[in-house]
């Protein structure tokens, strides 16, 4: 079956924070859900370009209510200011923002920078926003480079050896650890989803090499982009899927229906098998607990 926005349901009355929703996949993603009704919440770190990404999407969605807020993942005082400034009930909640093939670097609490913002922002960020999820839908974004990913629980900050792209791989690896182990742990209080957006030309998949200083790297991904990638809008299919299908299952990972899952109109796919170790998943929670000093409650 081909799924595409039009399919999405009527989301008036609902409220929606997307992360990174000021470009690319999350601006997609949060213009959607608004012009189905939903109030939406573009959590940015820019709340310059969140402001001009709500103009262009106020065109569109005359139905639902958007406000820009700043949430800088990389940096945990600014998720909790972020999530105390929520009072309301959550309804769906899309962790999209991230960072990609970074030269190395730190987040302001001393964690490598994408390990920090991809996974342990985000990890804080549900957290937090617990309270006021229930019966609500958390929708992770995580990359067919998971499968490429390790988590390397002796290193997990890169300290001892680093490499942009496994860091990114441990970092999206982490996403789906983190969906699967919330659905299991939170299961009725909340669903807890995950979504790839395959191969799309985003700013995002160019932005790591270009911060690299590798002219040549992106010239090439230029091209391989003109060749192979999907839109961003095709590439946000997943995601909203995820986010907004009614009676899809917990722990269901949505992606590309295409060969490879590289493009396509969106399907429930597979995982590797990585991400479905129970051990490591325990593992990574109770380190993330230590690490963002954030607790779950579940029974609040």
């Amino acid at each position: 079956m081909v799924w595409t926005a039009a399919e999405i349901p009527d989301l008036s009355g609902k409220t929606a924070i997307v992360t990174g929703a000021n470009s690319g996949l999350g601006m997609i993603t949060a213009g959607e859900l608004a012009r189905r009704g939903a109030t939406t919440v573009l959590a940015c770190r820019d709340t310059g370009k969140g402001e001009s990404a709500k103009k262009r999407m106020l065109q569109a969605a005359p139905k639902g209510g958007i406000e820009v807020r700043r949430l800088d993942l990389a940096d945990l005082s600014s998720v909790r200011e972020f999530a105390a400034g929520i009072t309301g009930k959550v309804d769906i909640l899309v962790n999209n923002a991230g960072v990609m093939a970074l030269p190395y670097r730190k987040t302001a609490d001393g964690f490598e920078m994408q390990f920090g913002t991809n996974h342990l922002g985000h990890f804080a960020l549900t957290g937090l926003l617990l309270p006021r999820l229930r019966d609500g839908r958390v929708v992770t974004v995580s990359s067919l480079t998971h499968v490429a990913g390790r988590m390397r629980f002796d290193d997990l900050n890169s300290e001892l050896s680093y490499h942009k792209w496994l860091a990114y791989g441990q970092s999206k690896l982490a996403n789906l650890l983190f969906a699967y182990e919330l659905q299991r742990r939170a299961g009725g209080r909340v669903t807890s989803v995950a979504a790839h957006p395959g191969y799309a030309s985003t700013n995002l998949q160019a932005a790591g090499p270009r911060m690299a200083g590798n002219r040549f790297m992106e010239v090439g991904q230029k091209l391989t982009n003109a060749l192979f990638a999907q839109s961003a809008g095709r590439g946000a299919l997943p995601v909203l899927y995820a986010a907004t299908v009614q009676g899809l299952p917990g722990a269901s990972f949505v992606g590309p229906g295409g060969p490879f899952e590289v493009w396509g109109y969106p399907r429930i796919v597979d995982s590797s098998p990585a991400s479905k170790d129970l051990n490591a998943a325990a593992k990574l929670w109770e380190v993330s607990e230590e690490l963002t000093n954030v607790h779950f409650d579940m029974n609040g």
